[in-house]
């Protein structure tokens, strides 16, 4: 009898039998909120109506129609309509199936853009698991552990994490982008650098919002030395973080190339990168392709998505819910001087553990989220040292379930 890896690890000890909304149920029956998401998928809730609706439409009439053989109609629906909620300008669109495979994609297109070889990544960041995303990657050792030589032509800066620093905002941003200077005159000469790669808020390297003075230096640096600026929205996009895209909170930011997945489908494998065409264009012949990517079922859920964003105002939501959980998350933070820090855009915050002595402490994190998991709220934690616990409901999430689960919150951290 064959089982599953013993190296899969569950977040909880939860096995779902069915969702519903922003709940779970198990296999005896109990209710669970749940705050995590799927890891930030099922943006409109698990099952939502018109995404199940959406799906087995299409599951009756086109399952798969692979996209370098045929076209289909939901593919080409979704391209179509993904540019009404695309920055201004990006009007080309290539879908795949995962984060990963995604962020790979932008950097075939960045070195085939500019001619060069060179990405750099911001320490913290998170991009796959994949071995090129795997190379980008330094939110935790565990990602990269083992599996050397990486994929050559990366090289890493400092992100702006002001709260480990311990400076202000102003003061980390500023030395930031001095140390980049240092890396584009060293390590990584500009010339060579194709893109910069960042999240607008670190994900799994600690739920810290990217602060807008920092993107706007990239922005700057980039267009001084014609490097690409790549969004990975992987996470952040579609209305995660209280904007459509979480490079939105800069104002009169636009990168060259943009990344998305999880939420775009509601829990169906879809992602995609976004670029103008004049950039699109200079991809190779060939080397966009793959056996699932842009599959007919996952582009109808995604179509219903963006319906159920729109129509259900989940952008302005996510904003009005996520001040509210932040709100509440820092009462519970002042009541109880383990948790450090609660920081994030949106609905998607991070509560950081520090011990006494200001080290990270990843044995209080890990009890306050057992603790949820016992009183029937799902939440994961992040960090290079496992000590930050976030929290990523749906997007449609309500101000009475906001509360109930930062009550449950309170009471698993005092516990």
């Amino acid at each position: 009898m064959a089982r599953l890896s013993p190296v899969l690890q569950q977040a909880t000890p939860v096995q779902a039998a069915r969702g519903e909304g922003v709940h779970l149920y198990d296999t005896d029956g109990r209710r669970h909120l749940d705050f995590t998401a799927g890891i930030g998928v099922t943006s409109t809730g698990h099952c939502h109506p018109k995404v199940v609706a959406a799906a087995q439409e299409q599951v009756a009439t086109l399952i798969h129609g692979q996209y370098t053989t045929v076209m289909h109609q939901p593919l080409l629906r979704l391209a179509e309509r993904m540019g009404e909620v695309l920055p201004s300008g990006m009007d080309r669109v290539f879908f795949l199936n995962s984060g990963s495979e995604a962020v790979e994609a932008s950097v075939r297109l960045a070195r085939h853009a500019t001619g060069r070889q060179t990405i750099i990544a911001f320490d913290g960041g998170f991009h796959g698991r994949t071995m090129g995303a795997a190379a980008l990657t330094t939110s935790g050792a565990k990602i990269r552990a083992g599996i050397g030589p990486m994929m050559g032509g990366v090289a890493f800066a400092p992100f702006p994490y002001a709260f480990r620093y311990g400076w202000s905002e102003e003061e980390t941003v500023a030395f930031c982008l001095k140390e980049l200077d240092r890396v584009l005159v060293t390590a990584a000469p500009a010339r060579d650098v194709a893109a910069f790669l960042i999240e607008p808020v670190l994900g799994e390297g600690g739920y810290v919002p990217t602060p807008p003075a920092f993107l706007k230096g990239l922005r700057e640096r980039a267009d001084a030395h014609g490097i690409m600026l790549i969004a990975d929205e992987v996470q952040t996009g579609y209305g995660r973080t209280g904007r459509f895209w979480g490079h939105q909170h800069t104002d009169g930011l636009t990168p060259d190339i943009l990344i998305t997945a999880k939420g775009l489908a509601s829990g169906f494998p879809l992602s995609a990168i976004a670029a103008p065409e004049a950039i699109m264009g200079k991809a190779l012949p060939g080397s966009q392709g793959g056996t699932y990517g842009g599959n007919a079922v996952s582009c109808a859920a995604a179509l219903a998505t963006l319906e159920v964003i729109a129509e259900e105002n989940l952008v302005d939501n996510a904003r009005e819910q996520g001040l509210r959980l932040l709100e509440g998350l820092r009462k519970v933070a002042v009541e109880n001087p383990a948790i450090a820090d609660v920081r994030g855009l949106g609905l998607m915050v991070g509560n950081e553990f520090l011990t006494a002595d200001g080290a990270p402490d990843a044995a209080a994190a890990g009890r306050a989220h057992a603790a949820a998991a016992e009183r029937g709220l799902l939440l994961l934690t992040c960090g290079p040292f496992g000590n930050v616990v976030r929290m990523i409901p749906p997007l449609i999430v309500t101000a009475e379930q906001v509360e109930e689960g930062v009550q449950i919150w309170s009471e698993a951290v005092r516990a």
